[in-house]
């Protein structure tokens, strides 16, 4: 499900997500340049995570918890976070203020990608990705805002509807309006019980893939963050700004 608007009015500009979004462009635009040459290598090898080299020298790559949230391994991985992070990102950044949601988001990346490091300790293959910061917007935004209305396309794999098609005319994809608990709670279901499959399972398939436990991480650490923020504190405003 890939969510296109929310019913959700902030109370003013939205600068930071925005910016996020720049520097992701802009990071992945410098990928593209560098491309398989040795410069882009070495550029992966020093902001890209790789949990066996952070665990073996933790201050010489403790940087990558957050550089690696600025890169990306294709363009459809890219889009995707983008437009999570735009639909969600601005009300909570209207809710938290400027300086803390940019502490929250960077925050958010670091322990998504600290949770992947230490279940896949040994692991030597780079994770990159904003999923994990967008994961914690996802998880802030269900804390203030379970109840505002989610604009989601569901491709046609996703309607069963389509079954009838032998049937009955009906239609090619399905967007309604969903609640923010019903589409981020089905999201986050997905991700706990894929990361949870890969626990007990060596199969060696798409999963392998997905850092899903950054995932978990960053919606975990997200909600936390807003439930100490306190959810009851001005449900309508935004809480006092840095």
């Amino acid at each position: 499900m890939i969510p296109l608007h929310d019913r959700n009015p902030r109370h003013g500009p939205s600068y930071l997500t925005w910016l996020f979004v720049a520097l992701n462009v802009l990071v992945f635009l410098q990928q593209l340049r560098l491309g398989r040459s040795r410069a882009g290598f070495e550029f992966i090898t020093e902001y890209a995570f790789v949990p066996g080299l952070f665990f073996a020298e933790p201050l010489t790559h403790l940087h990558t918890l957050v550089t690696s949230a600025f890169l990306h391994g294709s363009l459809s991985h890219l889009l995707s976070n983008m437009i999570f992070l735009l639909v969600f990102g601005d009300n909570v950044e209207d809710r938290l203020g400027k300086l803390r949601y940019a502490l929250f988001y960077l925050g958010g990346a670091a322990a998504a990608t600290l949770l992947h490091g230490l279940v896949n300790r040994d692991e030597l293959v780079p994770m990159v990705g904003a999923s994990g910061a967008v994961s914690a917007v996802l998880g802030a935004y269900i804390v203030f805002f379970p109840r505002q209305w989610v604009l989601t396309f569901i491709p046609p794999l996703f309607v069963p509807w389509l079954l009838l098609n032998f049937f009955a005319p009906v239609p090619r994809f399905f967007a309604p309006w969903l609640p923010a608990w019903l589409f981020i709670g089905y999201w986050a279901l997905v991700q706990f019980w894929e990361a949870g499959f890969g626990l007990v399972t060596t199969a060696s398939d798409v999963r392998d893939q997905v850092a899903w436990f950054a995932h978990v991480g960053g919606f975990v650490f997200g909600a936390l963050m807003a439930l100490w923020r306190g959810r009851g504190r001005g449900r309508g405003r935004a809480l006092g700004r840095w």
